[in-house]
C-alpha cells in the first residue's frame, strides 16, 4: 500500500456516495489541485460552491478534504475542518488569509541568527493556539550559532507552554525529534519568515528535494523567498506535509483564545483583582499590580499582553462588520435573481 492509499484508507469514511474523495494539494488563481486516491487533478469550484460563498473561509484551501464530480475536475463540497490556521490578509482590508487546514501541528521555525525575534514567534504562536493544532517551535541553523542552547532558554521563558527544538539541516541534529509528530495520517504546517529553513526543513522530512531553497543573505541575515505557493507533500508513511511561503506580516485576524493560553498567568491573576472592572493601573487590590511589585510578572509582559488585547480587539470589529456587509450583499444577490426568475 503506497502512500497516498494509506491517507484515503483512512479518510474514505467521510466520502459521499455519488462524489469523489480528495485533498487540497495547492491553490492558485483559484484553480486547485486535488489529490484523489487514484491520482491528482486540476478542479475548479462549482457555480453553487461560488453563489453560496458568503467569506473567503467557505471556499478550499490547502489541507481541505473536499467532495468532487465530473472524474474530479468539479469541487462541490468543502468538508468540515478539524483545525484552520489562518492571519489578516496583507493590506488594509480585514479580510481572513487562510494558510492552512486539517492541521495537526504547527512548526514554527526561525533561525538563531540576528533575525531571531521572539515578538514575531508569539504573533504565529497566538495564531496557532487559536487555530486549534498545537505549536512547535523549531529554532534552526543550529550550526550557525555558539550559543544555541542559551537562546532555547531564553524562548523558552518567553513562549510559555509551546515545545522547542533546536535543529540543524547541515549535521541533521535535532530531526528526529520532529518525526514522531508525523505520523501515519499527521498533518504539519511549516511557517516562518523567509529564509529560516522551511523548504530545507522539508526536503529532509519527505526524504528527497520537492522544494527549491536559497541562503540567506550576509549582508542582513534576511531571507529571501523561495516557496511561493503553499503546497502539501506526502510521505511514505501516509503523513503530510504543508509548505507555506515567507511571511512579512503578521497580523491577527482572530486570537482571543490564543491570548488567554499564552498569557494564562495574567488572566489568572485579573480573575482575582478586587474590582471587575480593575484597569490594572493604581486601583487598590489589583492582584496584577501586586505581581509586579513582588517581581513576579514584569511591566513589560503586562504591557504586551494589552496592545495583542487591544489589536484583537479592533481586528474582531472590524472582521464583523465586512461579514455584515458580506451577508447583505449576499441576500441582496438572492433577491435580484428571484425577481427575475419570476
Amino acid at each position: 500500500m503506497n502512500n497516498r492509499e494509506k491517507v484515503f484508507k483512512l479518510m474514505n469514511h467521510m466520502a459521499e456516495e455519488g462524489f469523489i474523495l480528495g485533498r487540497v494539494v495547492t491553490e492558485q488563481r483559484g484553480a486547485y489541485m486535488v489529490m484523489t486516491e487514484t491520482g491528482e487533478s486540476l478542479s475548479k469550484i462549482s457555480g453553487k460552491l461560488r453563489f453560496e460563498t458568503v467569506q473567503r473561509e467557505d471556499l478550499p484551501a490547502v489541507g481541505d478534504w473536499v467532495l468532487l464530480s465530473g472524474d474530479g475536475a468539479i469541487i462541490e463540497k468543502v468538508l468540515p475542518r478539524t483545525s484552520k490556521f489562518s492571519r489578516k490578509k496583507a493590506g488594509n482590508e480585514a479580510e481572513e488569509q487562510i494558510i492552512a487546514t486539517n492541521i495537526d501541528t504547527v512548526f514554527i521555525l526561525s533561525s538563531l541568527n540576528d533575525d531571531l525575534n521572539s515578538k514575531r514567534m508569539e504573533r504565529y504562536l497566538l495564531l496557532c493556539w487559536e487555530s486549534g493544532a498545537n505549536p512547535v517551535i523549531v529554532l534552526t541553523k543550529a550550526d550557525m550559532c555558539k550559543d544555541s542552547e542559551e537562546k532555547k532558554n531564553q524562548v523558552e521563558n518567553i513562549l510559555i507552554g509551546a515545545k522547542v527544538v533546536t535543529i540543524s539541516a547541515v549535521n541533521q541534529d535535532g530531526i528526529e525529534e520532529l518525526r514522531p509528530y508525523l505520523s501515519e495520517g499527521k498533518t504539519v504546517a511549516l511557517v516562518g519568515s523567509s529564509g529560516v529553513g522551511k523548504s530545507t526543513l522539508t526536503n529532509l522530512l519527505v526524504g528527497f528535494d520537492v522544494q527549491k531553497t536559497k541562503d540567506i543573505r550576509e549582508s542582513d541575515d534576511k531571507g529571501r523567498h523561495t516557496t511561493t505557493h503553499r503546497e502539501l507533500f506526502l510521505l511514505e508513511n501516509g503523513a503530510s506535509i504543508i509548505d507555506t511561503p515567507g511571511m512579512r506580516e503578521i497580523q491577527l485576524w482572530q486570537g482571543q483564545e490564543g491570548l488567554s493560553t499564552q498569557y494564562h498567568d495574567i488572566e489568572e491573576l485579573a480573575l482575582h483583582c478586587r474590582f471587575t472592572d480593575c484597569r490594572h493601573l493604581d486601583e487598590p487590590g489589583c492582584k496584577i499590580r501586586g505581581a509586579i511589585d513582588e517581581g513576579t510578572l514584569s511591566e513589560e509582559r503586562l504591557e504586551h499582553f494589552q496592545k495583542l488585547q487591544k489589536e484583537i480587539a479592533y481586528m474582531e470589529r472590524r472582521g464583523n462588520k465586512r461579514l455584515e456587509s458580506l451577508e447583505r450583499k449576499k441576500w441582496k444577490n438572492i433577491g435580484k435573481q428571484r425577481k427575475l426568475k419570476y
